[in-house]
Parts: C-alpha cells; structure tokens; sequence
C-alpha cells in the first residue's frame, strides 16, 4: 500500500494537489445541437452552444507527432470550424490587410477558395492586437454557411460557391442603425428558435435581429462587452465587465435582463486582458449552472445558477474559487466546461506580439475545479503551474481525456519556443510536448486551437495554419 506521505510528496513533486491522483474522468460534453449550428463540435470558436471547448473525438496523443504548416499572409485565423465534409472554414484577421474568409484542405493546408471581406480602423481604445471584430467570432450554421459580422457593422451570410473555389455573399443584414459610431459588433449567435443575437464591445448593446423580417431589437447596458456569449435551451448569458447577466426575450421580440450578478472586480486590466473585467465567454455546464472567471486577484472561477427563478435558500453564486497567485492571475480565454469539471488558462502577462514588450513571457497555470454532486460547492481539483498557455484557447478531448494547449517558454538564446502541450485531464500532468516554432510566426495571438475530425490539431499562428497529427 502506498503511503500517504508518499502520495503528498508525489503530488507536490507534480506540482498538483493531493486529490489529482485519483480524480474521475471528465465525461464527454452534453451541450444541445442548436439546430441552426452547424453539428456540435465544429460550429464556432467555443465548439457548441454551451460553449464546452470540449469533444467526445480524440486528438493526437503521441507518442510520436508530425507537424506541419500551410503558410499564408501574415494574419491569424483565430476561429477554427469544420463543414459538412471535414474541411477547414475560417476566418482570418490580420493587421495589415482586411479580414479573409477562407476554406482550407485539412490534410495539405492549402486554401482553396478565399473571399476579402470589409475593414475599417480599430475602435479608439482598442489595440489591433486585441481588435477581434470582424470575424474573431463567427459561427458555421446547419446549411454550411457562414456569419460574420464585419467591421462594418453588418451581418454577412456567405455560402461556397458551387464551384468550390470562391464564396458568394448570400445576405446582408446592415445593422448601422443600431451599432453606431466607434461601436462593434463583438459576436453574434443563433438561438434555438432561429432569432441572432449580438453584443457590441463599447456601451455593451445586447440586440435580437430577426432573420426573416430583419426587425432588431436592442437593449444598451451601459457596460463593456468584449466576448462572445452562450445560448442555452431557454437563456442567453453574457459578460461584462461588471456583471453576469441572463437575457431572455420580452415583449415585441426586445432582450430582457432576467437576472445579473456582479462579481469581483479588481479595476485592474492586467496585462494580456482586453479590458478590466472577466475575460471569458461563459460556460453552460449540466445541472444548471454556468461559469465564468472573475477579475478579482487572485482571480476565481465562479459558478451560477443559471434558473430564472431560484428557490427559497439557493443563492445565485454556487461558489468562487480562486486559482494561481496573487498579482499573476488572469485569463483572456473561456473556460473548458464538461461534466461537473471546469478548466482555467493563465494568460498573466501576454503582450502585443508587435509591440515593444513583444518578448514578455507569460505566466504558467492551469487549473481544474469541479462542482460537489450537491451543488453546493467547488473544489480546485489540481493546479499545473509549469505549463506558460500564453493566450491560446485550449480544448479538451474526453475521448483521450487530454487537454490541449499551446504553450511559450525562453530559450537561452532569449528567444521565445512555441509548443504543442498536452496535459491529462485527470491529474493536470504534462503528457507531451512538440516544438511547433520560433518567436512570432509560431505566435497564435488568442487564436482557438481545433480538433479535426479526424484526429488531427489545428491552430491559427502569425505564420499560417499549424497541424499536429499522430505519427503514422
């Protein structure tokens, strides 16, 4: 028998918490198909309407990796999706040139058709590294379609032209009458009956457009929005920098606030954070609740109860848990959320990859926290405090029961080496390690890495779309 002394000394030597080492599996996401997404997990950024980051189909998982990069004009192709036929549907941000929609081979990384869609200068206030309007958040919907909103302050709807090669410009929804001046569209989103909503980074306009008769409807919370957001069955959940809010629809088809919550707020904008204010999209998870982080220092991951209504003795918040040190806590990047568990990524410190402070290296940490089968608490279940995840929006693989990541680290040459990490979900454990690149090509810039369906790893880099695939 193992004794518990030596158990202590092997989870410190992990640098994880005692209760790591025999920590269930995480079982595999049970978010809804949104029947106006394309199927779960290949529709947005975030993988589904929950916004999980999480899949059911595995990812590489070694021992021996093949790398590979299709090289493309400087730019990031931030939000990774997949069509009907396993192909790569993207859109690519850049900051010297407008935003590309592209369709790419996921074997050759080749593009195969492009489409240049509108520019316009960033809104004061916010850096162009940090500038994700204009296709930073799109989704895929269920006829292979893409929407984007533009940095123009429309809606476009493209369809691939039936030759393949090109991409056809099928609506256009013009939201100016709306979204107005230095204000943006941050993201937009189905609901489960068909309506889109979007949310605006400046006075935090939270609008409903109905597709059919284009008929919008907005409410202004004053607030800063600078993520995406969920849709659940019956809710929409949104974050600010100041509250939690759940919308629904009242009357005349407008977004009503049906509950919010404030939570802990340094008025810090650390670095590598968009603003000074939560840096997650939020995640639904079964059972009720949804999460997010708070910008408190150190930071929590918080959990609500996502019911309109509560019953007498529930309290909104289900628990706040803090996660990394004090002064080096923050994150830019949604939870991943299946399960009763919950994963963090520390981005403290990441800066403007062209900018003066282009070789600041992060601070490491990961996390995961899992809700008590009572509901009435959390517990952080391990902490990895050697893996630097940068900015990359990480994912999890419960078939493989691995979290992927892309993790920056100096060399002794003062160089920064960019790499594919995987860490196991069970005990936070690093599990492998590839050399994707050097210095800013190899640099995702808060870019999503996705999970083919067939088994490989995708990330958009400075440098063009990256791979890794399981040896054969």
């Amino acid at each position: 028998m193992v004794r518990a002394a030596t158990v202590l000394a092997i989870a410190a030597a992990l640098a994880l918490s005692p209760s790591a080492l025999a920590a269930p599996r995480i079982p595999a996401p049970r978010a809804p198909q949104n029947p106006f997404f394309a199927p779960n997990p290949a529709n947005n950024i975030h993988n589904d309407t929950w916004m999980t980051d999480a899949y059911r189909r595995p990812g590489p998982r070694g021992p021996a990796f093949t790398t590979s990069l299709g090289p493309l004009p400087p730019s990031v192709c931030g939000s990774i999706t997949f069509d009907s036929r396993g192909r790569i549907v993207t859109v690519c941000p850049s900051l010297v040139a407008p935003p590309a929609l592209r369709l790419i081979d996921p074997r050759t990384l080749a593009v195969l058709a492009e489409y240049t869609l509108p520019d316009a200068p960033p809104p004061p206030g916010t850096p162009g590294f940090q500038n994700f309007t204009g296709g930073g958040y799109f989704f895929l919907d269920h006829r292979d379609r893409v929407w984007s909103a533009t940095k123009t302050s429309h809606l476009f709807v493209m369809a691939l032209a039936r030759d393949g090669r090109s991409f056809r410009k099928v609506r256009d929804y013009d939201l100016t009458r709306v979204v107005t001046g230095d204000e943006r569209v941050t993201s937009a989103l189905p609901d489960f009956r068909g309506r889109i909503w979007f949310v605006t980074k400046a006075h935090g306009k939270v609008g409903v457009l109905d597709p059919r008769t284009r008929r919008i409807r907005v409410l202004r919370t004053g607030e800063e929005i600078e993520n995406s957001f969920t849709v659940g069955r019956d809710g929409v959940y949104i974050v600010s920098d100041r509250h939690m809010y759940r919308f629904g629809v009242g009357r005349g088809g407008r977004p009503r606030v049906e509950w919010k919550a404030r939570y802990r707020n340094s008025g810090v904008r650390k670095p590598g954070q968009v603003d000074a204010g939560s840096g997650t999209t939020p995640t639904i998870l079964p059972g009720g609740y949804v999460a997010i982080t708070d910008n408190a220092d150190p930071m929590n991951v918080v959990v609500y109860r996502t019911g309109k209504r509560l019953r007498r003795g529930k309290r909104r918040t289900v628990c706040e848990v803090p996660v990394f040190r004090r002064g080096a806590s923050a994150t830019e990047n949604s939870l991943i959320g299946s399960g009763r568990s919950l994963i963090a990524e520390n981005n403290y410190g990441y800066q403007d990859p062209f900018g003066p402070m282009a070789g600041a290296i992060t601070e490491p940490g990961f996390a995961r926290v899992d809700v008590a089968r009572d509901g009435r608490s959390c517990r952080r279940v391990w902490t990895n405090d050697t893996v630097r995840g940068a900015s990359v929006v990480p994912k999890l693989s419960t078939a493989t029961q691995i979290v992927y990541a892309y993790a920056q680290d100096p060399t002794p040459l003062g160089t920064r080496m960019w790499s594919w990490v995987g860490m196991s979900a069970r005990s936070g454990r690093e599990v492998f390690r590839e050399p994707a690149g050097a210095d800013l090509l190899a640099n995702n810039n808060y870019a999503g890495l996705a999970l083919g369906p067939h088994g490989a790893a995708y990330l958009g880099t400075v440098g063009g779309i990256r791979a890794l695939r399981d040896a054969p």
